[in-house]
């Protein structure tokens, strides 16, 4: 299975973004299982010309789904199971969710058999990580929100030549909440993006055609909306 569906003319490559399974309240619907995502994934995609469809975290429905679409998204979310690479649960990392991480390697499985565009954003970076036979620091308390539900403002040093440099510049400041972090780079990866500290926050596979992974949250910068536009050329 290689290539991308051929798209007509002026049609808008379709981008699967995958998603939670939660309980969840809207209307006279009160915590209901719900298959959810916010809206600034949608929104960045859409506006950059893709049509963004919402992936839920069902393994079996994932081979068809990404047998059908030109590019993936890999969005935030909970930890990555830590058995995934080997290492004993931190009393900080959150409870595993076996049905998640099965249907995202599974999707990032077809999306580089197929080679189609992957970009990959915080849990979505891990788990790329993770992939490639990397693993991960599980708790970096420095990098957690200071006010939970808000993001933190991040400055980040990106590589020159990189594709993240292309998009975003250099030198640029983005939108972080994460409590967990890159430790052994993953096979073929490469880290071009690093916080003050020395985190890595972002990282790269030279030899895809796109494949771009950003451990912040570029979909709720105001000052991001290149990096969705490459992703989706790229799609196209």
């Amino acid at each position: 299975m290689t290539g991308a569906p051929t798209l007509g003319s002026g049609a808008r490559p379709l981008v699967a973004l995958t998603s939670y399974h939660e309980p969840a309240k809207w209307g006279v619907w009160d915590q209901v299982p719900a298959a959810l995502l916010p809206w600034a994934y949608v929104r960045q995609v859409s506006d950059a010309g893709g049509a963004p469809i919402l992936l839920p975290p069902e393994p079996s429905a994932v081979p068809d789904v990404l047998a059908r679409v030109d590019a993936l998204l890999l969005t935030g979310g909970p930890d990555v199971d830590p058995a995934r690479y080997g290492t004993p649960r931190d009393p900080a990392t959150q409870p595993a969710r076996p049905a998640r991480d099965e249907s995202e390697l599974t999707a990032l499985a077809v999306a580089e058999e197929r080679g189609i565009p992957v970009l990959a954003i915080c849990r979505g970076i891990q788990l790329l990580n993770v992939a490639r036979g990397g693993s991960l620091h599980q708790h970096l308390p420095a990098h957690a929100p200071r006010t939970p539900g808000r993001y933190d403002s991040t400055q980040i040093r990106i590589a020159a030549g990189t594709r993240m440099a292309a998009a975003l510049g250099e030198s640029t400041t983005l939108l972080c909440a994460h409590h967990q972090g890159i430790d052994q780079v993953g096979t073929g990866l490469k880290a071009v993006a690093w916080a003050e500290d020395g985190t890595i926050e972002g990282t790269e596979d030279p030899s895809a055609p796109f494949l771009v992974g950003v451990q912040s949250h570029p979909e709720e910068g105001p000052d991001t909306a290149a990096l969705f536009a490459a992703f989706v050329a790229a799609a196209r």
